[in-house]
């Protein structure tokens, strides 16, 4: 028996008046945010970028989609306080584990775990989105500390590609809440 579309029963209500609480900054929407269209992504390294979605100054957080377009490498780091990610396309791992992320894989980075990001040669290219907050510690190959990547040197990267790109460093502002 051939089930007949039911309507879609919301029709008939109408949007809150009050929309925003008082002090409360609108969304951020992002039509196609994993895009092909390459100057959006700020490149982390020769064979990684990242295009910024959303970004706290603040809170030291920002969400992002990470791509490589082949195999490509993120420095070994840590973070101090949870990642959460969510595998667009692609192939990536860390060297540390066995697993290989693709296609709808979810990974829950736990904080102070040091991991090497590693993008594998994929048809297509690797494309994670990834929420963040504090900064990336960078290690050498010990696992010992040799410098940061925060928010601050985020936006610095960001603006200064944006401006280069000619899509304007102010692009980045428009994330900030």
């Amino acid at each position: 028996m051939n089930e007949q579309p039911k309507p879609e029963f919301w029709r008939g209500l109408t949007p809150i008046e009050k929309v925003f609480q008082p002090d409360a900054k609108p969304e951020v929407y992002i039509s196609n945010a994993p895009t092909d269209d390459e100057r959006y992504y700020v490149p982390f390294s020769d064979t990684v970028s990242s295009r910024p979605l959303w970004i706290s100054p603040s809170q030291n957080k920002w969400a992002d989609i990470l791509m490589a377009k082949g195999a490509g490498l993120v420095n070994r780091h840590y973070h101090p306080h949870e990642v959460f990610a969510y595998t667009i396309s692609g192939k990536w791992g860390y060297l540390e584990h066995d697993w290989v992320a693709t296609a709808g894989d979810f990974v829950y980075e736990t904080p102070g775990e040091g991991h090497t990001l590693v993008a594998y040669e994929h048809p297509e290219p690797m494309k994670v989105h990834f929420n963040v907050t504090g900064p990336l510690i960078w290690l050498d190959e010990k696992g010992e500390t040799t410098g940061y990547f925060d928010v601050h040197t985020y936006i610095d990267l960001c603006r200064k590609h944006y401006d280069k790109v000619g899509i304007g460093a102010a692009y980045v502002d428009k994330l900030f809440r």
